[in-house]
Parts: structure tokens; sequence; C-alpha cells
């Protein structure tokens, strides 16, 4: 087997982080086989929704694999090409968070749009008790979480549990460890029961939204939108409800 296990399932896209002896850690190699597989995803018109999790229930990653020596050369460039590789997919992706999620591996997991974690998880990034910079946390964890907090999990290194990053509104639920694939693949169907289309467009709303003042944004969502109403999986989504029957997408 492979350092990542991809598959796809009907309109799912399953992706695996395949380093448990490792605790997941991510070598060059992983994660350069984690980004050819999220633009794979992203560029398959019959997936829909992804599901990314680790291999075994100790860790979904702990971070960098601090042994490669890859990680030697240009890290801040290699840093900041892997986090636009994450955050440029334009489809929804889930995290399936097992136990460790470390660094690099909470990266992974900020970069999905949806976290759902196992009732062992525990989040943060270590980073700076080696002097290093954890890019996207030090980015986007105060949208996540309420600021004191994220500078806290920031300034300290300390990983919070699951149960608190539920509380702060990190994860949107924590379930045991036996149920944790299976409340990922519960919301990825959900996900692929609406408009792909509609979906995909929410999604960057969503994420350009954060910086925009409301009037920018209601012009965004006017250029976005249009496309979208007028499609044929309208039309589709409008006679199913009408005929009080499931739609059948076909993402144009």
């Amino acid at each position: 087997m492979g350092v990542l296990l991809y598959e796809k399932k009907e309109h799912i896209a399953y992706i695996t982080l395949n380093r448990p002896a490792r605790l997941n850690t991510l070598s060059r190699e992983l994660a350069d086989a984690l980004k050819e597989a999220v633009q794979d995803y992203d560029r398959d018109p019959n997936l829909w929704a992804a599901i990314i999790t680790g291999a075994g229930e100790k860790s979904f990653s702990a971070g960098a694999d601090l042994k490669d020596e890859k990680h030697l050369a240009d890290p801040e460039k290699w840093e900041a090409s892997f986090v636009r590789s994450l955050t440029g997919v334009k489809k929804p992706m889930i995290a399936a968070v097992n136990g460790h999620c470390l660094g690099g591996g909470f990266t992974v997991a900020l970069a999905c749009d949806i976290r759902i974690a196992s009732e062992n998880a525990k989040f943060g990034t270590p980073d700076q008790k080696l002097n290093t910079i954890d890019c996207m946390a030090a980015l986007l964890l105060t949208h996540f979480v309420p600021p004191s907090i994220a500078m806290e999990i920031l300034f300290t290194g300390d990983p919070i549990d699951a149960r608190e990053a539920y509380r702060v509104g990190l994860v949107s639920r924590v379930v045991p460890p036996t149920e944790l694939i299976n409340a990922a693949d519960a919301v990825a169907g959900k996900i692929c029961a609406s408009g792909p289309l509609a979906i995909r467009t929410c999604k960057e709303l969503a994420k350009r939204g954060r910086t925009m003042r409301i009037d920018a944004g209601v012009k965004l969502f006017e250029a976005l939108a249009q496309n979208v109403l007028k499609s044929e999986d309208t039309r589709e989504g409008v006679m199913a409800f009408l005929e009080k029957r499931k739609p059948v997408w076909k993402g144009r």
C-alpha cells in the first residue's frame, strides 16, 4: 500500500493518510500525494464531496515528518504551495479527525469545510515550540474560533481536545471512534443530495465573503448565482420538488 489511499465511490472521494506507524505524519511524499488527490477530486465532474481521514485510530496526522530531510528544502515556499493547493479546492471537503491533529495535520483539517471529530481527537499547532510557524493556523484560526482562544492555541502550542473543539465551534460534531467514518459518510451523502453547482457556489461565497463588505458580497452573489439559477440542474430541482421526487443532478 502507498502512503495515501484514494478511492471513489459513487459521488464521494475517500482520501486516507496512510502512515499509521508514523502517526500519519506528513512526509513530502505523503503531502504531494494528498495535493494530487484533492486536485483530481476537484477536477472530476462525477465527484461532489470528499472525506479526508487518517489510517488507524491514533492519529489523523501528527504534523510534518521531521525525519524527512526533504522538509529542509525551502520549507516556507513548500508550505505556502501546500496551503494554496488545499484551500484552492472548489468542492466540499470533510475532515474525519481521529486522534492527533497537529501542525501540518491541523492545516489539512482547517482546509476542510466540515470537521467531524472522534472522541479521542486533539487539535493544535506545536510549531511555535520549535520556532517554526503554522501558515494555515496563523492565518485562519481566528476565523473559526474566538480570537482569544485561537491566540492561546497559537502562542502556547497546547492542543485542545474534541469536546473543547466542539464547544468553541472548531468541529461540528463529536462521535465515538467506531462511528467516525459513518458520520462523515452521512454528511457527505446529504451534500451529494443537494445540487452540486449550488454547493460549489455557496462555498465560494462563504470563503470570499469573510473579507468582503456586504454590498460587495451581494455583487459577487449576482455574478456567481446567475449561471447556477439558469442551469439545467436548477430546472431539474424545481421540477423534482413539484413532482415530489428526488432530483437527478447532472452538474450542469
